[in-house]
């Protein structure tokens, strides 16, 4: 269970963050929360789908593998992969909110918290969150500006999603694939931009969507669907490594 607190440079100057990857600090997973802010780095390397929350709310998401613990770009301590998502690189870090009196009026300013049962967390290795005189660190700098591109990547990718639904323009997905005789993958409750939709779109509807910045976010998702193959590939390629594995049954 997380235990939150507001990161300070005095109850939390010895904080350390472990920076490597593996399923110990919880990168098993088959997807990742994706933002708007993030997109045209996404695409060029995962799939990029909608689905909704469990308030029935849209969300978009990066797709990391064709099972719920599965991570297919997870590999012997590394991530294969140019772009880590922001979700990922955030760590034990998120965004939080503090009133704070400014000029006389009150205001909800972003500040940073952090869990401090976090698998990453630690106290004697890992990356320093802070520096020794009590500065922020490079790595705390870096997670800072991820932390800000998911927060503006929030509110915008919510109004975005809302657009493209009250177009018509998600649609659901069947991702279900044959990888080879004996395996097959379904995933479900996954959605993409209908691309036939889009193109029939008339001008003023585009030219909204442009206008607010939708539309580049639209194009950017179809884009990313080619990174289908590329998880299908590596699924493959594990799956013949399992099967060389096994023992014969002649053998």
């Amino acid at each position: 269970m997380a235990r939150y607190e507001l990161l300070n440079n005095v109850a939390h100057k010895d904080l350390r963050v472990a920076t490597g990857f593996g399923a110990q600090f919880g990168d098993d997973v088959g997807m990742l929360p994706a933002f708007p802010s993030e997109y045209a780095e996404l695409q060029r390397e995962y799939p990029i789908f909608f689905r909704k929350d469990a308030d029935g709310q849209w969300a978009s998401v990066a797709l990391l593998g064709f099972e719920q613990r599965e991570n297919l770009y997870l590999r012997d301590g590394r991530w294969n992969a140019a772009y880590l998502p922001g979700a990922a690189a955030k760590g034990p870090f998120l965004i939080g909110f503090q009133e704070q009196r400014i000029d006389g009026e009150l205001c909800r300013e972003p500040v940073i918290h952090v869990d401090l049962d976090h698998p990453r967390v630690r106290m004697g290795e890992g990356e320093a969150v802070f520096l020794p005189q009590g500065g922020h660190s490079p790595y705390l700098e870096h997670v800072a500006g991820v932390l800000r591109g998911i927060r503006d990547g929030v509110a915008f990718g919510a109004a975005m999603l809302a657009a493209f639904d009250a177009l018509g323009l998600i649609q659901p997905v069947t991702l279900a694939v044959d990888l080879d005789e004996r395996h097959r993958v379904d995933v479900a409750g996954l959605y993409s931009i209908d691309r036939e939709a889009l193109a029939a779109l008339d001008g003023p509807a585009l030219a909204r969507l442009n206008q607010a910045g939708y539309l580049e976010g639209a194009y950017l998702v179809l884009a990313s669907l080619h990174n289908v193959r590329r998880l299908m590939a590596e699924k493959q390629r594990r799956l013949r490594e399992q099967d060389a594995a096994m023992p014969r049954a002649d053998a």
